[in-house]
C-alpha cells in the first residue's frame, strides 16, 4: 500500500512538471546578467514632468536599487515594494546617503503624476528620511523596455486581463551601473539586502562587519539568497583560534623571560 502510494505522488510530481506554462506567463521571468552594464543614458520621466538621464541616479560609491513594477499593478508590485519597504527599515543605511532606490513603471500609459501619488505612499510607510535618494519614474520612448531586456527582467501584458504579468525580483546594480545581484520573492531577507547592498557598493566603508557577514555568507544562485558559507566560517573560526593561542604563548613566553631575569 505505502509502496504504490510512494509510486503514485512520484508519477503526480513527474506529471506536474510536464505541465505547460499559461500562455500568459510563457517568457515571463528573470535572465541573470551579472556584471552588465546598464545604459545609463536612457531617459525617463521624473516626478517633475520632464526627462532625466538614468545616469543622474548613480553617484559615486553608492549602489541602485533598480524597481521595474507598474503603479496600478493590483497585486504582486505592491507585495514586492512592501516587502522592499519592509526591509529598509530595518537597515542602517539610507537612501540618498549610502545608497538609492530607482523604481520605474514598466506600463507605458502610466504618467508621472501616477508615480508621485505612488512615491508619497512608500516614503509614508518607509516612516524615515530619503535625502533625496528614492526616485519614481515612468517610461519615456519605450526604454523601459531596453532597460528590462539589459538586466534579464522579462515581463508580458496580457490583453484579457488588462494586467502585466512579470517576476517578483528586485535587481542591486553598482555605482558604475553594473548588475551585481538579483533579490527574489515578496518578502526579502532584512540580510540579504543588507549584504548585497554592501557587496554592490564595492566595500569602501573600511573592515566593518558586513564585510566579516560578506566573508562568512555566500551567495546561492539556486537558493536565490546568501546562505552560510561554513567553510568561511571555519576558516574565521581557525583565524581566531590561532590569534588566541598566538596571544597566551606570548604571554606564557613574556612571564617566563622576567622569571628568568628575576633570578
Amino acid at each position: 500500500m505505502l509502496l504504490r502510494l510512494l509510486l503514485l505522488l512520484i508519477s503526480n510530481v513527474f506529471l506536474f512538471a510536464e505541465e505547460k506554462l499559461p500562455a500568459e506567463l510563457e517568457g515571463v521571468g528573470v535572465t541573470e546578467h551579472l556584471g552588465a552594464q546598464v545604459d545609463l543614458g536612457l531617459t525617463f520621466i521624473a516626478e517633475n514632468g520632464y526627462p532625466v538621464e538614468l545616469r543622474s541616479f548613480f553617484h559615486k560609491g553608492r549602489p541602485v536599487i533598480l524597481d521595474l513594477v507598474y503603479y496600478r499593478c493590483p497585486m504582486l508590485c505592491n507585495l514586492v515594494m512592501n516587502g522592499q519597504t519592509s526591509a529598509l527599515r530595518e537597515v542602517a543605511w539610507s537612501p540618498g546617503k549610502e545608497f538609492d532606490i530607482v523604481t520605474i513603471s514598466i506600463d507605458p500609459k502610466e504618467t508621472f503624476n501616477l508615480a508621485v501619488d505612488k512615491k508619497q505612499y512608500y516614503l509614508t510607510s518607509y516612516e524615515r528620511p530619503v535625502n533625496g535618494g528614492w526616485h519614481f519614474l515612468v517610461d519615456e520612448h519605450d526604454n523601459v523596455k531596453k532597460l528590462a531586456e539589459q538586466v534579464g527582467f522579462h515581463y508580458k501584458y496580457s490583453p484579457s486581463q488588462e494586467q502585466y504579468a512579470h517576476a517578483a525580483a528586485i535587481m542591486i546594480l553598482t555605482p558604475e551601473g553594473k548588475v551585481s545581484r538579483y533579490l527574489y520573492g515578496i518578502k526579502l531577507k532584512t540580510r540579504d539586502l543588507r549584504l548585497a547592498l554592501t557587496e554592490a557598493s564595492e566595500s569602501k566603508l573600511g573592515l566593518s562587519f558586513d564585510k566579516f557577514l560578506l566573508y562568512c555568507f555566500h551567495y546561492d544562485p539556486q537558493a536565490k539568497s546568501y546562505v552560510v558559507f561554513a567553510t568561511n566560517i571555519m576558516r574565521a573560526g581557525g583565524v581566531l583560534i590561532v590569534l588566541v593561542l598566538g596571544s597566551v604563548l606570548w604571554h606564557l613566553f613574556k612571564q617566563e623571560r622576567k622569571l628568568e631575569m628575576a633570578r
